[in-house]
């Protein structure tokens, strides 16, 4: 039974491009293994940076459930990645004084997969499924049961031998994370009480997290420093923290020093041919290819054919952030290129 996974995988474009692309807010292969990521992880909701609404909307809910000695209800937390979505289901459990057993939807492929992770959980524990949109049919439809009356209804044998056999389970609380809200359907999105947002981090958060981060893995940052990477990582700590670790190297191997200046992390980026935006060489290679189409809107299959990449890929991973600083715009006749897009990519080549 496949229990513990990571996200690693779930689009269609290859691991290489993922591992070059410091600026995507996938998980890439280092970071699965790299004990370091475990420093970055807030142990309660005191030390966890941002998200306050959030935070006090849980910290409520948390707090009636310990008076009424009764395990959180069902939780669904939905946003992008790299957020904190795994690491608030291990906040939950840590204020709830119970364990956390994860487990990714992609891997729970049959339906003993499901059975034998719920036949394991005792009361009060919490279950963390993530990608929980991707849960096949016959999985999500016996969490069903489960959810509301913490009992699995299966059928066991064949024809006129089958007889249906109910088995009672623990009360436990399924916390459900997942970057496509809408892929989940109804019957099941409606069987969380709570269903909360993991908003993008401003940079004085995103700051103050680069900054705890640096200083568990002696590194010296100046102010700064701290808000130029801030400024460029997106709204998202995963990115801050992974610029974070490629300014070190750089630091380390290339200046000798583990003091991080603004300087420093300018040549570092450089290098990696990151700019001022947070714009890499393929954000770059987009913004290009809608200029020279002057203005005359775009399709996304043109642009992944002429770019060698997958449109979904694109959609997902390139667009959003370029919609989100106001360089694109979707039409229904395809993408088009802002005035502000114009300008940006205009002044590279005019540098170049």
């Amino acid at each position: 039974m496949a229990i513990i996974s990571s996200n690693i995988g779930d689009n269609d474009f290859s691991s290489y491009k993922k591992e070059l692309r410091l600026v995507d807010s996938k998980i890439i292969p280092e970071e699965k293994r790299n004990n370091n990521l475990n420093l970055a992880r807030p142990t309660n909701f005191r030390e966890f940076i941002g998200q306050e609404q959030l935070k006090s909307s849980l910290r409520i809910a948390i707090d009636a459930s310990i008076y009424r000695e009764e395990p959180l209800e069902h939780t669904l937390l939905y946003g992008q990645p790299g957020l904190g979505k795994t690491t608030l289901a291990f906040l939950i459990a840590n204020e709830m004084n119970t364990k956390c057993r994860i487990a990714s939807a992609p891997a729970i492929e049959r339906t003993r997969d499901i059975v034998g992770l719920l036949l394991g959980l005792k009361e009060g524990e919490v279950l963390f499924i993530d990608e929980i949109h991707r849960l096949n049919r016959l999985t999500e439809e016996l969490l069903y049961s489960a959810m509301e009356d913490f009992r699995l209804d299966l059928t066991m044998g064949a024809n006129r031998g089958a007889r249906c056999r109910t088995i009672n389970l623990p009360r436990f609380t399924l916390i459900g994370a997942t970057t496509k809200l809408a892929s989940i359907s109804a019957p099941l999105r409606d069987r969380f009480g709570i269903s909360q947002k993991i908003e993008f981090y401003t940079n004085d958060e995103l700051k103050q997290i680069i900054f705890n981060f640096s200083r568990s893995i002696n590194l010296n940052l100046d102010d700064e420093a701290s808000e130029n990477l801030s400024r460029i990582s997106r709204g998202t700590p995963r990115i801050a923290l992974r610029l974070l670790r490629r300014v070190r190297d750089y630091a380390q191997v290339v200046e000798k020093t583990d003091f991080i200046s603004k300087s420093l992390v300018n040549k570092a980026l450089n290098s990696y041919r990151i700019d001022e935006k947070g714009l890499d060489t393929l954000d770059r290679q987009y913004l290009s290819l809608l200029n020279l189409n002057n203005s005359i809107p775009t399709g996304l299959d043109s642009i992944a054919a002429s770019l060698g990449d997958d449109s979904s890929m694109l959609e997902s991973v390139v667009e959003p952030y370029l919609i989100q600083i106001g360089f694109l715009i979707r039409t229904p006749r395809g993408r088009l290129l802002t005035d502000l897009g114009k300008k940006y990519i205009d002044s590279k080549n005019d540098n170049s």
